[in-house]
């Protein structure tokens, strides 16, 4: 469908100041007339999974790879990573039981779904730094603060993965609270956390600082979400994958000035700019980088440890996940 001459596209992305440009206008999408919706990361990916209702929308880096290796994915991936986050806040344990990540080893942790990409980065900070791989521990599946929660897409798991659900009647949060699961690992805090539950608390007692020196050593900055683009569009409309690069990297980059801007602090929070500081000097002026070239160690770290935890049946390559159009840009 064409509006004056441009293709009328439904959008399904998050809310972000990177994304602010676009829904605003003063970015605008080459040849595109978007109708944009912004929703939750949990609708977006449910719907999109289940039905591919959207043209354009954010997905789940985990869950769209493991489309990819069953040769099912409705999307094509476009390289620009809407969500990044240090997942060393994830970890939370019980800490009469757990001291030191090593701790884990043998032991019961719930996660809400184990294809969460927040959880196979857990898991690859666990394996890589402390030896504690996907087949040490027994996983405990469901809702954070609602019992009965399934995975969004189906997973089978190899024999050496130990994947149970949790009891029909139990939230993680209840089991964690009373010592049924020894650590949990959810991209949201659980209420017991968040109440100072006793013996209820992070894995890393500065989780910040760890993933500084994560960070200082691996030089990985962790994608949680990538563009998808329906794969037919992108079929009919070869041109189309890089246009949506090349905007939703211009809005970042609107965002990226006025958050230096200092005159008025643009979110609501104090030592925002000190911040900004320290991350430019942790880690350089373009730290949330889009694109494939420059995100070329992260990525492959993710497909490696999605393959080790039996999530991909296959090892893909980073040229697997997105579209060709944008792998490389142009250069004047």
């Amino acid at each position: 469908m064409h509006s004056f001459g441009k293709l009328s596209l439904s959008f399904a992305i998050g809310d972000y100041d990177r994304n602010r440009a676009l829904f605003d206008g003063s970015v605008l999408v080459d040849g595109v007339a978007p109708v944009f919706m912004t929703l939750d990361p949990e609708e977006i990916f449910f719907r999109a999974f289940k039905n591919a209702e959207f043209d354009v929308c954010e997905l789940s880096l985990s869950s769209f790879t493991l489309k990819v290796a069953q040769g099912t994915s409705d999307y094509v991936g476009i390289p620009a990573f809407l969500s990044r986050a240090f997942r060393h806040t994830s970890i939370y344990v019980r800490t009469d039981r757990i001291k030191r990540p090593e701790d884990l080893k043998g032991k019961r942790i719930g996660l809400p779904e184990y294809q969460l990409t927040a959880c196979v980065w857990a898991r690859a900070i666990l394996a890589d730094d402390y030896g504690v791989n996907a087949d040490d521990v027994t996983w405990v599946r469901g809702g954070i603060e609602q019992p009965g929660r399934v995975e969004k897409l189906a997973v089978t798991l190899p024999e050496k993965i130990r994947l149970e659900a949790a009891p029909a009647d139990r939230s993680l949060s209840q089991m964690l609270e009373d010592g049924e699961i020894d650590a949990m690992i959810t991209p949201r805090a659980p209420s017991c956390f968040a109440r100072r539950a006793p013996n209820v608390g992070w894995l890393f007692a500065d989780p910040v600082a760890a993933a500084q020196d994560y960070y200082r050593r691996t030089s990985i900055f962790p994608i949680m979400h990538v563009l998808g683009l329906r794969r037919t569009i992108a079929e009919q409309h070869p041109w189309l994958p890089a246009a949506l690069l090349k905007a939703f990297s211009a809005s970042k980059a609107v965002a990226e000035r006025k958050l230096a801007d200092t005159s008025a602090t643009k979110v609501t929070m104090p030592f925002v700019e000190e911040q900004l500081a320290t991350a430019k000097a942790l880690m350089g002026e373009d730290f949330w980088t889009y694109g494939v070239k420059n995100n070329l160690p992260t990525l492959e770290t993710f497909l490696k440890h999605h393959h080790e935890q039996g999530l991909s049946s296959r090892r893909l390559t980073v040229g697997d996940l997105f579209h060709p159009g944008t792998q490389e840009t142009h250069r004047l």
